[in-house]
């Protein structure tokens, strides 16, 4: 596995990681979504929101895994041309939001269904729940939950156009560094 600083490209396993990731985002997404096409209490309604739990604690398992990667395995491969200081400054700041976003949305579902005295599921496991039992604070935490949610389309956005100005208007390796495909 290349890990130095001067691959260039990721390891095949960070940007199996890296798309997965988005694949599992775009389904949780997807589910939350969905479920409001069927009335409440239908059994399709309430399995969409079963595997939006579980798909978030899914991202939840791999960031850990891909942040523990990161730091002690995978190097970024350099940018080539190389962008300009403000431009790494702002990446790194994207990228520490898209990692809040990924740990803390499904951390919050995790409080919301404690907070509702429901069961965590997670492929068949039940995990144990973070708080006691608080149906007003899981309210709070169900606000700040959907408003999370919205800024992650942006956070998303803003991370794949970036790539894309890279790639287009910059002519620079951002983006091949993270395609799948032939080293």
């Amino acid at each position: 596995m290349a890990d130095d600083s001067t691959a260039k490209r990721y390891p095949a396993t960070a940007i199996a990681l890296h798309w997965l990731m988005l694949a599992l985002i775009v389904a949780v997404y997807a589910c939350i979504l969905l479920r409001e096409n069927y009335p409440r209490g239908s059994d399709l309604r309430d399995a969409l929101k079963t595997w939006h739990f579980m798909l978030g604690l899914s991202v939840l398992t791999l960031v850990i895994v891909r942040i523990v990667m990161r730091l002690f395995i995978w190097k970024a491969p350099e940018i080539t041309p190389q962008p300009a200081r403000w431009q790494v400054l702002l990446a790194g700041i994207v990228h520490v939001g898209l990692y809040a976003f990924m740990i803390a949305m499904p951390i919050a579902g995790w409080l919301i269904l404690s907070a509702e005295g429901k069961v965590i599921p997670f492929w068949g496991l039940e995990l144990p729940p973070l708080m006691a039992a608080d149906k007003p604070l899981g309210e709070q935490i169900q606000e700040l939950h959907e408003t999370g949610g919205t800024i992650g389309y942006f956070l998303v956005g803003l991370h794949a156009a970036a790539a894309l100005v890279h790639h287009y208007i910059m002519k620079d390796n951002t983006l091949v560094r993270m395609l799948p495909g032939k080293r």
